[in-house]
């Protein structure tokens, strides 16, 4: 059967279309970044190339907010306790973060206690093979014992005597028997280089990086405007109350997560310009100046792409004279998204109806 079937895995990846749009604002190839730009490298472990100082009880450690792969509290811990200073440990960084039983209980506290430096830890499958071929084990009996430990089954039979017989310390024999699964090199590889394209325009062009990023949150439903764009205090405040929560739901996880990348925005010297009923997109947040990102009109909280781009589209050629005139003109609209319009300060100016009283 297997000469006769095709298998085709369609994945879905935010990531090239975040690089596109960074080329499309910026003009920049992003195939020709360099991936040792000592200023992107550094964010991995410290915020300061962001102008940042370190610390900070939101930020953290580290400058990799909003950066694939490295975003997450997990990962940003596990940068933290590695301080990567080379592009080949964050590749080992990503095999860590997306295999079972690899770092938390493994890898991690034998980095930490001084056991093996990340290098000499297993971060991905291929790792395993080229090891203990270096070692001198005969090539198929390495890759039997790699695909072996990446699906979780451990060492097989006569595996551990021929590690032993070859020099092969205990930690990392003990190491192999606690992995569930690894993430192949490959893959790690390919996911890292698009982070670090991305974690370049964060660095160099920081405006085009929160306009791809926020344009990405909001086409997940996780940008409040009626919130995120009140300002820091405001923001920092959602924060504290998100993360001193007991029981935090998944549509408030990724909400903080926008919110911690709000925070970071702010923090950078930057801010929203208000959104404008004749300005703003429907759903990208355009560059306004040197300083500020106007948000589209998706990014009011429930109001939608379609209801957004019906809004685009009643405007074109006209200015409304009432609320009346705009409601009748963008049919989509419905009253609940005329209070939020109007609570963002969208339709200030526009009276209700278009009559006039005369007497």
């Amino acid at each position: 059967m297997e000469d006769n079937l095709l298998k085709l895995d369609e994945l879905g990846h935010d990531d090239p279309t975040m690089i596109k749009m960074l080329e499309d604002l910026t003009g920049v190839n992003a195939r020709e970044i360099p991936l040792d730009d000592p200023e992107t490298m550094a964010i991995f472990k410290t915020p300061e190339p962001l102008g940042l100082p370190k610390g900070d009880e939101i930020i953290g450690e580290t400058g990799s907010i909003g950066i694939p792969e490295f975003g997450t509290d997990f990962t940003r811990q596990m940068l933290a306790d590695t301080r990567p200073e080379t592009f080949d440990t964050l590749i080992r960084l990503s095999g860590f973060s997306h295999g079972t039983d690899v770092w938390l209980g493994n890898a991690k506290d034998l980095i930490l206690n001084g056991t093996a430096s990340i290098s000499e830890t297993i971060g991905c499958r291929d790792d395993i093979m080229l090891y203990l071929i270096s070692k001198g084990m005969d090539e198929k009996f390495a890759f039997k014992i790699m695909e072996s430990v990446r699906k979780g089954k451990g060492l097989p039979d006569g595996a551990e005597e021929k590690m032993r017989e070859i020099g092969v310390p205990d930690w990392y024999i003990g190491s192999c028997k606690k992995i569930k699964y690894l993430f192949p090199k490959a893959h790690a590889v390919a996911y890292v280089m698009m982070a670090f394209r991305i974690a370049w325009f964060k660095v160099h062009y920081p405006l085009a990086f929160y306009s791809a990023y926020f344009y990405r949150r909001s086409q997940k439903d996780a940008f409040d405007a009626e919130l995120m764009t009140r300002g820091v205090e405001v923001v920092t405040a959602k924060i504290r109350e998100i993360r001193s929560a007991n029981d935090v739901k998944a549509k408030e996880e990724d909400l903080l997560t926008t919110l911690e990348a709000c925070y970071e925005f702010y923090k950078r010297g930057f801010s929203f310009a208000p959104i404008d009923l004749y300005e703003s997109d429907a759903v990208k947040f355009n560059i306004v100046g040197d300083k500020q990102l106007r948000p589209p009109f998706v990014a009011i909280s429930g109001l939608g792409e379609t209801v957004a781009r019906d809004i685009v589209a009643g405007r074109q050629g006209r200015k409304f004279i009432s609320i009346e005139e705009f409601q009748t003109s963008c049919p989509k609209v419905s009253k609940a998204h005329i209070e939020q319009l109007k609570n963002l300060g969208v339709l200030n100016g526009l009276p209700e109806t278009s009559q006039l009283t005369l007497f």
